[in-house]
C-alpha cells in the first residue's frame, strides 16, 4: 500500500459540535443530514475524510442517534459488534440524568493531523492525531489507528481492536513526521 499525498484545498472547516471536521465537495462526506457522515469518493482525500469522519462519529459523546447508525452501516469488521456494545456501555455511564437517547454535550477535541500508513483502492490505514485537555491545564494528544475498507460504493472503518478505540489509540508528545491539517484543523 502506498502513502499518497493528499491535496487540502477545497476543503472547508465546519463545526460538528465543537469539533471542526473536513468537509469536500469532491470527496465527501456527499451525505451529512441527521448528524451522519457518509458517501466519501475512493481516492486518498475520500478514505482521509471518510477515517474522520466515522471516528467522530463513532463516540458515545453525541447518543445513540448518532453512534449507532455510525457504527451499524460505517463499521466493519470482526470487532464492530464490540465497538458498538462498548459504546453503549460508555454512553450508559457517561449519560448520568441526561434523558435517553440524548447528546453528552459538546466535543473538547481538535484533530491536528495524521499520517498514512498505506493507501489502496480497496484498503486504507491511517493515524489521526487528535488534542483535547488533559490534566493540570495542558493538552493531551492521542494517536488513534484508523484502518478502512471500500465495501458497497462507500469507505467503511474496521472497528478497532477490541471494540474500543483506546485499543487503537496512544499517547503522543509532538506532532513530528505528521500531516498537519490546515485551517480548521490543526492550523
Amino acid at each position: 500500500m502506498d502513502a499518497p499525498s493528499v491535496p487540502f484545498a477545497g476543503l472547508v472547516w465546519r463545526d460538528y459540535h465543537g469539533v471542526l471536521l473536513p468537509y469536500s465537495a469532491q470527496d465527501g462526506p456527499r451525505d451529512s443530514g441527521n448528524d451522519l457522515a457518509a458517501g466519501f469518493a475512493r481516492t486518498p482525500r475520500g478514505a482521509l475524510l471518510a477515517g474522520v469522519h466515522v471516528a467522530v462519529r463513532a463516540n458515545a459523546q453525541w447518543g445513540p442517534k448518532v453512534f449507532e447508525p455510525t457504527i451499524g452501516n460505517q463499521v466493519t469488521g470482526p470487532d464492530a459488534a464490540a465497538l458498538l456494545a462498548s459504546t453503549r456501555e460508555v454512553y450508559g455511564h457517561r449519560r448520568g440524568r441526561l434523558p435517553q437517547g440524548a447528546a453528552l454535550g459538546r466535543g473538547y477535541v481538535v484533530l491536528e493531523g495524521f499520517r498514512w500508513q498505506g493507501y489502496s483502492a480497496e484498503s486504507a490505514s491511517l493515524d489521526l492525531v487528535s488534542a483535547g485537555p488533559g490534566d493540570s491545564d495542558t493538552t493531551a494528544r492521542a494517536v488513534t489507528r484508523v484502518q478502512l475498507q471500500w465495501r458497497d460504493g462507500d469507505w467503511r472503518v474496521i472497528g478497532p481492536p477490541g471494540g474500543t478505540w483506546s485499543g487503537a489509540a496512544s499517547s503522543i508528545e509532538a506532532l513530528d513526521g505528521y500531516i498537519r491539517f490546515p485551517g480548521g484543523g490543526g492550523g
